[in-house]
């Protein structure tokens, strides 16, 4: 690797933050909001890297916008359970982990968000439509390739690039900006 690498790589993740549409980032933090005043519960999955940021993003809004809003979110990352899903995976399909997790938990009116690069993963789709057809509200953050998903969630941000890493990062930003929307403010 040499400096011009990085520099290309930097200037690439530029031009990806470039792409958020930050006015659809303000419409996802009013209904984050609304879900909060309306003491709904707020739901978010991914798999691996998304995973990971699902599980950043929850621990932000669960203790950080928590402490600074003086009520809870009631909010959970469906990823964090590794026995209940590997009991969900090994006992029906990989693609049910999901979506059994909010058979158990979920209510009309409540809030799913869900990251994915691909937009394509069968069982964050699954969980999903089973979400839309028992009037929860969804939101996908999606990368460029959109997948099923930008056009099966209520509301999508696709962010415009198909590198995993930029496309992750971007996510990221956006879980952090919906969270420190409430911190900051």
């Amino acid at each position: 690797m040499n400096l011009a690498y990085f520099e290309t790589y930097i200037n690439r993740q530029k031009a990806t933050y470039d792409t958020i549409p930050l006015d659809r980032v303000e419409h996802l933090i009013d209904l984050v909001k609304k879900c909060w005043a309306e003491d709904r519960q707020l739901f978010a999955f991914g798999n691996g890297g998304s995973a990971s940021n699902v599980s950043h993003f929850i621990t932000d809004l669960g203790k950080s916008a928590s402490d600074r809003m003086g009520k809870r979110f009631r909010c959970l990352s469906l990823n964090e359970n590794v026995s209940w899903i590997t009991a969900l995976g090994n006992d029906y399909a990989y693609e049910d982990v999901y979506v059994q997790q909010l058979q158990n938990y979920a209510q009309p009116g409540d809030l799913v968000i869900t990251l994915s690069v691909s937009g394509n993963s069968p069982n964050v789709v699954k969980a999903v439509q089973w979400a839309n057809d028992h009037g929860l509200t969804t939101i996908a953050l999606v990368g460029g390739k959109r997948g099923r998903l930008a056009d099966l969630a209520h509301e999508s941000i696709v962010i415009q690039d198909e590198h995993y890493g930029r496309v992750e990062d971007a996510q990221m930003t956006i879980c952090h900006m919906l969270c420190y929307g409430f911190i900051e403010s």
